[in-house]
């Protein structure tokens, strides 16, 4: 088995949002991966006395230990049960109501001698690599599929020059419209404080002999195919098995660099976090 993680903050002096972890059980008999992308929020207030890196350890972490332990439950189930788990830690402290409480996307696998079940919500990304070669990338792609005056709204703050007032009040504007569509029928969902957005999530089986890897990443990591158009998803996945999950995240800050106001390439952070996890089970 190579089991192989990497992460990096997209600004050194600022925490890492992301979380990323492997576990194997004591029996041996295959493993667990958990991988989330903390939403950051927009300054302001935003309900929450906690910063999202403590909300992402915590969802994390039970959503890591329901999976090992309660190998009965199903993915959606570990992922509610872990939600309303990390919910009742704050919830007489913090508003979970506030549109802007900390959230994260969520990228889940747990495998067994007999199959691989997966799991994942939001614009983190999953990969099969397959027994034949091929690359079967699994994604939840409503937040790219936003209503078209929205989108419309996301191009021309993008055609704005960063650091002008006019970027500044349109993306203000912006991102009330995203956030009105954030776990609300016809947008798109994230792992919040409600636990039926579990039910949401994209989730499959497949037989284990099918699968000859998988990679976990979060959009900071895929933007290499998403957003940089260095490559193919078939592509990326061979990055990885070949120079580990690194040599991908290096690779992101290098494009990153070379095009640091975005003018070639935008995106919403010139620089962001970034996770990577690499089983070959």
């Amino acid at each position: 088995m190579r089991i192989e993680l990497a992460v990096a903050p997209g600004d050194p002096q600022h925490p890492n949002e992301d979380y990323a972890s492997v576990a194997l059980p004591a029996s041996g008999q295959g493993g667990t991966l958990v991988l989330l992308d903390g939403v950051t929020p927009p300054e302001g207030d935003y309900g929450c006395m906690h910063p999202v890196p403590w909300f992402t350890a915590r969802l994390g972490g039970a959503m890591l230990e329901l999976s090992v332990s309660h190998r009965d439950m199903t993915l959606p189930e570990v992922l509610a049960a872990a939600i309303s788990r990390t919910a009742a830690i704050h919830r007489s402290a913090c508003d979970l109501s506030h549109p802007r409480t900390p959230q994260a996307t969520v990228v889940a696998v747990r495998w067994s001698e007999e199959s691989v079940e997966h799991l994942v919500l939001s614009d983190s990304a999953l990969l099969l690599t397959r027994a034949d070669g091929s690359v079967t990338p699994v994604r939840d792609t409503r937040l790219d599929e936003l209503t078209p005056a929205v989108r419309a709204e996301r191009e021309a703050l993008r055609a704005l020059p960063r650091g002008s007032a006019a970027r500044t009040a349109a993306a203000r504007r912006y991102v009330r419209s995203v956030e009105a569509l954030r776990n609300a029928e016809g947008g798109f969902f994230t792992a919040a404080a409600d636990p039926s957005v579990a039910a949401r999530a994209v989730t499959g089986c497949t037989p284990r002999a099918d699968v000859r890897a998988l990679m976990a990443l979060s959009d900071g990591a895929g933007r290499w195919v998403e957003v940089f158009r260095e490559g193919s998803w078939q592509e990326c996945a061979a990055l990885v098995a070949r120079d580990g999950p690194q040599a991908l995240i290096d690779a992101v800050r290098a494009a990153e660099a070379a095009d640091p106001e975005g003018a070639a390439y935008p995106r919403g952070k010139a620089r962001d976090d970034a996770a990577v996890v690499y089983v070959e089970p």
